[in-house]
């Protein structure tokens, strides 16, 4: 009895202080309220920057409505950075208004294809904005970009958000995304702490951005490399809740498990990387920032977190309650799952509380058992270029 206790105990603990975590945030992010900032009249000119690898179906579409911005047309610049397109899609961009660089690489990454365009770009840029080759700005975003950067912020993550529902892994993936916008952006910036960066939808101060992606390394994963430098540096990272970014979400249960293959591969070899150096910079410097981003590395996915604690507790519960076990371990399970329940209740928007998300809900239990298997398979995951394959422009599909 001792040994299954020790189990316990443990086990609550790691589950206690993951829940803890995303608790705290999920709580203070009811709290938000995004502050509006005026741009003074001072228009600065950006470089809309968008990747692409083999995306010949969206590339073209994402072009135009990026060029259908309520900002002057000669202070912003589109620019397609094309990895691997087919040579009828080049033809067709270059007919738009846009710039277009043509890429090629032996092993293709992002933030290669970043470095190489803005080395070829002309250095006239105030603000550099990343965009993914399936996102569509909102109208007024690069209008709501600069008027943040008039109050002196080096970087800005906007409120990346589903463009598509259109079944059950779109509902699941849109709201897990909600989910991270409110525990990891506002959360955070109501605590004062920074706003987590996505890899899309952000922007930043151009020759700031341009000197740092030149020092970074990482094949997957690049937005968390410089997160970690900005981090630590002590740089302060802005969310703009009403910046809108929409996003295709993915639609197959295999793509769902290899986003997530590579996601939680770049986070746990960050953590290892960076951890030492965080907690060091805690205690010499204060830097709770970027001691907050390593520990956040190491947090379980949510969708797993909620899996565990949820199996555990009735498992446990169960269990004490047969063998006359200690009470308090049991009253200890009950809380948790409480918590737990309680921080995904406070961070899922009210919109997503509708039959669509019920019936998404049946799609969690596979969802669970592919993050399970992605932690499985994460090996060597950061290591390789795995793309993600886009098919739809169309906002608000359903």
């Amino acid at each position: 009895m001792l040994i299954f206790n020790t189990i316990q105990i443990v086990l609550l603990l790691l589950l206690g202080l993951a829940t803890l975590y995303i608790l705290i945030f999920s709580v203070a992010s009811l709290f938000y309220k995004q502050k509006k900032y005026a741009d003074n009249g001072n228009m600065k000119k950006m470089a809309v920057l968008i990747p692409g690898y083999k995306e010949d179906e969206v590339i073209i579409e994402v072009a135009n409505l990026a060029l259908k911005q309520e900002y002057p047309s000669n202070l912003y610049d589109v620019v397609i950075i094309a990895d691997s397109f087919k040579k009828e899609t080049l033809n067709s961009l270059k007919t738009l208004p846009i710039k277009l660089i043509e890429v090629s690489f032996e092993k293709s990454t992002k933030s290669k294809a970043l470095n190489k365009a803005m080395a070829a770009l002309e250095s006239d840029y105030d603000i550099a904005v990343v965009l993914d080759a399936d996102n569509v700005m909102a109208t007024d975003f690069l209008k709501k970009i600069n008027a943040a950067f008039e109050y002196d912020f080096i970087a800005v993550q906007g409120h990346r958000t589903a463009k598509n529902v259109n079944n059950s892994w779109a509902v699941l993936d849109a709201i897990s995304e909600e989910i991270n916008n409110n525990i990891f952006r506002k959360g955070h910036r109501i605590l004062g702490l920074s706003s987590a960066i996505i890899g899309s939808g952000m922007a930043f101060r151009y020759n700031y951005f341009k000197t740092l992606m030149s020092t970074v390394t990482a094949i997957g994963g690049f937005d968390k490399e410089i997160e970690l430098k900005m981090l630590k540096e002590g740089r302060k990272i802005v969310y703009l809740d009403d910046a809108v970014v929409y996003d295709e979400k993915i639609q197959k249960s295999e793509v769902f498990g290899n986003q997530r293959r590579r996601w939680l591969s770049a986070q746990f070899h960050y953590f290892r990387k960076d951890i030492l150096s965080a907690f060091k910079h805690l205690l010499l410097k204060g830097n709770i920032d970027y001691f907050d981003k390593a520990i956040q590395f190491i947090q379980p996915p949510r969708i797993l977190l909620l899996g565990a604690v949820i199996l555990c507790s009735v498992g446990f519960v169960l269990i004490n309650y047969l063998l006359e076990n200690q009470m308090y371990l049991t009253n200890y399970w009950i809380v948790l799952v409480i918590a737990c329940v309680l921080s995904f209740i406070f961070s899922v928007p009210k919109s997503f509380y509708n039959l669509k998300t019920l019936k998404a809900l049946s799609s969690l239990p596979k969802g669970m058992l592919m993050m399970l298997l992605s932690l499985l398979k994460i090996k060597g995951a950061n290591k390789t270029f795995i793309h993600t394959q886009h098919t739809s422009t169309t906002k608000g599909t359903d």
